[in-house]
């Protein structure tokens, strides 16, 4: 420190005793001597005393040396130790990071270097002259000039951004700097370009064509793969920026073979040693793969995807690491949702998994293995979610596994398994246990094992449990209905039986007959839609059971003489009230669970306690709640009214005829209406794919320009040269130029075939536009005869009575003729 105030001395010179110059007396002369000195040697001193003050007094130099300190960048770029100072000045004023030395300094406040960025950035140059510097090899400027950059895209990353993408071959330059033979450079630009591409497809893009997959995993397996230090989390970070949420990367990524090297990555050697960092770079390498085939990707490129990942053994080294031991719980769990979401929906490698086999005495499929981890209260919640989840999708869009759990449940594979553990016996255990999270958990679980498989439902009534008290065996649906009707039964345990019971009931005729069999339910269900409970989870608990009674009325085959359709809509009528149902109905679309559960297969909870619904159900309930309300509103299954007024069978006919009519214009106007907001999308689509055509041929016809330059420049140098070289390198830049010339034509047809497509979209759309306007005119007409009509059939019917009673009284009946 002394050294630090004998070298402001010497250039500031030194003050008379007794007088200390503030902070920003000293700033401000070292300010001015930026500006006013001749010699470049007292410029450098006076940067470099500035950099000494910018830790400790960042606001004074901030807020005066910002502007010499630009202009020392645009004047003195000659010298690279002052530029490498007013660099490093630089950086420290904008950097989020506190430095010791203002900790005590009331005034700095945390969001300071934030303020300084956006000054900075006011001047958009400032940000092309920083660019300027990255081409400089020395190595204080160039380092200075990276962190500099860095610094800025943290504090503001989407203007930041939008500046690098405008200068020119900026993230080319940047790019090019991972190459530079220097770790620390090579280091510091990897952390520039994780802030760079962050939740920007456009530099991700350009990013990705620049080589990147190939450089990344250089670098990664230069530092050892997994057990590399902290440098591979920073290239699976940028990886993952990459990938994630950006299909054209994606697709680049599969179809370059880029999987093929993530499989090496995997392989634990024997003696592994799970430090933190290894921890960490398989955290974002699981990451990674999970980006690759995440359900939110296009279905065709996840696929590919899966298909790739099995052929290049990936899913092979997840199920290893799966079932390795000494694996930390915070990896296992996202092994295990890595491996959801690589084999779901394909059947092959739900195939492959199913022969997994965990190293056991004796062996045991790895299935069993993870549904023995779910339903146990001991292990963390992530891990027996991941578990669900991994099951969920092992039994997505495949009918066998499906029927595979529900034959380990019926009496004639119940007892030939009795001496070894079955998924089914496994998912009973949960359901029947004390722990209410095994009890959702379970009931969710086997709920996906009966999703579209109407078969298996039917199947699963057969399902016989034993009794303790060695009365007669009772269903599995009988016992379900019994723990539903338990007072201390808890109420997550309720909400996952009423949707394993409601996926049972959807389109199962005798699903709902063997429960309107089941002592006590419908009163049970009764009761709780008349209950005035205040709670959002017990509004919640109604609404399900108002859902289950609908379904009850929906797929009735009206086989129970007592338990009809109607039977049950009156007694809505006359126990609940039609307004009340639909209200309590609707309590269930209203809950945060619900659109929490509506965005994602995977549950994502932060407590046990937050988890009530399941992504299946929730679009279960979705698709039939409408027609669950219309019934209990006075609609039977085909929308003819339960209740029709006492007219003629002809009259009646006719009115049926006209709301059939009139169904069928609603059906086609939301035909219509979709596919106007279908087509409004893709128009949507297609403007931003012209616009980045567009700008890519923009950036074309820079490189064009910068090719003639750089061959009028040569042809200019060639007295210094041999004729023969000369020759070579114009002919080198005539075949970049014609490539380039070749690729912008390509482009430009491209940008001609889309507008055309665009306009014929918007043309199209129109059209379907006044299709639906046309349509709603006539709706409106048909509405108004229908209305014409009742009217007609009312006065007609008051006639009839009359006459009817004149006749009684024995008067001469009025004259009707004219109705």
């Amino acid at each position: 420190m002394e050294f630090l105030k004998s070298g402001i001395k010497t250039v500031l010179g030194s003050t008379e005793p007794g007088q200390q110059p503030s902070a920003a007396e000293t700033v401000e002369k070292l300010v001015e001597r930026v500006y006013s000195s001749t010699l470049l040697e007292d410029r450098r001193d006076a940067c470099r005393a500035l950099k000494a003050l910018s830790r400790k007094y960042r606001i004074e130099v901030g807020a005066q040396g910002m502007p010499p300190l630009v202009q020392v960048l645009q004047n003195d770029g000659q010298d690279a130790e002052i530029i490498s100072y007013a660099l490093d000045t630089l950086c420290n004023i904008v950097t989020s990071e506190e430095f010791d030395e203002e900790a005590d300094n009331p005034a700095v406040s945390v969001n300071v270097g934030e303020q300084f960025t956006e000054m900075f950035i006011k001047c958009p140059e400032h940000v092309s002259l920083i660019m300027g510097y990255l081409d400089e090899y020395d190595f204080r400027v160039r380092r200075a000039s990276i962190q500099l950059l860095t610094s800025l895209i943290a504090n503001k990353t989407r203007e930041l951004q939008e500046l690098v993408l405008v200068s020119p071959m900026g993230v080319s330059k940047l790019m090019d700097l991972l190459s530079d033979s220097r770790e620390v450079i090579r280091n510091d630009v990897l952390l520039l370009l994780v802030e760079l591409t962050k939740s920007n497809s456009n530099i991700q893009k350009i990013v990705a064509f620049e080589n990147a997959f190939d450089r990344l995993f250089d670098i990664v397996q230069e530092e050892g793969n997994s057990d590399g230090g902290i440098v591979v989390e920073d290239c699976l970070i940028l990886l993952l920026n990459l990938l994630k949420n950006n299909t054209s990367n994606t697709q680049f990524f599969k179809e370059g073979s880029y999987i093929n090297r993530l499989a090496p990555m995997f392989k634990l050697n024997e003696d592994a040693q799970w430090t933190p960092q290894k921890v960490s770079n398989l955290h974002c390498l699981l990451q990674v793969v999970r980006a690759l085939v995440t359900p939110s990707n296009p279905q065709q490129l996840v696929a590919a995807c899966q298909r790739a990942m099995h052929q290049t053994q990936l899913l092979q080294a997840l199920c290893e690491l799966l079932m390795s031991s000494g694996v930390p719980a915070d990896i296992l769990t996202e092994t295990i949702n890595a491996v959801a979401e690589v084999v779901r929906g394909e059947h092959e490698n739900q195939l492959a998994l199913s022969q997994v086999l965990a190293p056991s005495q004796p062996p045991r499929p790895a299935i069993v293995v993870l549904l023995m981890s779910m339903i146990n209260e001991k292990q963390l919640l992530g891990l027996r979610l991941a578990v669900l989840y991994c099951f969920a999708c092992y039994l997505y869009r495949n009918a066998d596994a499906q029927r595979q759990v529900v034959q380990t449940l019926l009496p004639s594979n119940a007892s030939e398994a009795s001496s070894a553990l079955s998924t089914g016996q496994l998912l009973c255990t949960g359901l029947f246990s004390s722990d209410a999270l095994a009890n959702w958990c379970s009931s969710v679980a086997l709920m996906h094992t009966l999703v579209e498989q109407v078969p298996l439902k039917e199947e699963l009534l057969r399902v016989l449990l034993a009794t303790a008290d060695g009365q007669r065996p009772i269903t599995l649906l009988a016992q379900c209905c019994k723990l539903l009707q338990q007072d201390q039964q808890r109420l997550q345990s309720k909400l996952g039986l009423l949707q394993l019971l409601s996926v049972w009931l959807a389109h199962c005729p005798g699903a709902v007959k063997a429960l309107l069999e089941t002592h006590g339910t419908m009163a049970y269900l009764t009761a709780q839609l008349c209950a005035n409970e205040h709670d959002e989870r017990e509004y919640l608990l109604q609404g399900m059971c108002a859902f289950l009674m609908g379904l009850c009325i929906q797929f009735n085959d009206n086989s129970l003489a007592t338990q009809r359709r109607e039977d049950i809509v009156q007694l809505v009528i006359k126990r609940i009230g039609q307004e009340t149902f639909c209200r309590k109905l609707q309590e269930v679309s209203r809950h945060e669970a619900y659109s929490r559960a509506c965005k994602q297969a995977q549950l994502r909870v932060k407590g046990a306690a937050d988890l009530l619904l399941d992504f299946e159900y929730c679009k279960l309930y979705k698709g039939l709640e409408a027609l669950v309300a219309k019934l209990v509103s006075g609609f039977d299954v085909d929308g003819i009214e339960l209740t029709e007024l006492t007219l003629s069978s002809e009259a009646s006919a006719l009115v049926a005829q006209y709301k059939g009519i009139i169904r069928g214009l609603d059906t086609q106007i939301q035909t219509l209406q979709q596919h106007s907001q279908e087509l409004e999308q893709k128009s949507t689509s297609l403007q931003q794919q012209l616009e980045q055509e567009q700008l890519l041929k923009s950036q074309l016809a820079d490189q064009h320009t910068l090719l003639k330059a750089q061959l009028g420049a040569t042809q200019s140098n060639g007295v210094d040269a041999t004729t023969a070289a000369a020759a070579a390198s114009s002919s080198a830049n005539d075949e970049q130029l014609n490539a380039a010339r070749f690729q912008a034509n390509m482009y430009f047809a491209e940008n001609i075939r889309l507008t055309k497509e665009l306009d014929t979209m918007r043309q199209q759309l129109q059209l379907e536009k006044q299709r639906a306007d046309d349509a709603q005119a006539s709706l409106t007409t048909l509405q108004k005869d229908q209305e014409d009509l009742l009217e007609l059939l009312a006065d007609q019917e008051a006639k009839l009575a009359k006459c009817e009673v004149a006749t009684t009284a024995g008067a001469a009946p009025p004259n009707i003729s004219s109705s």
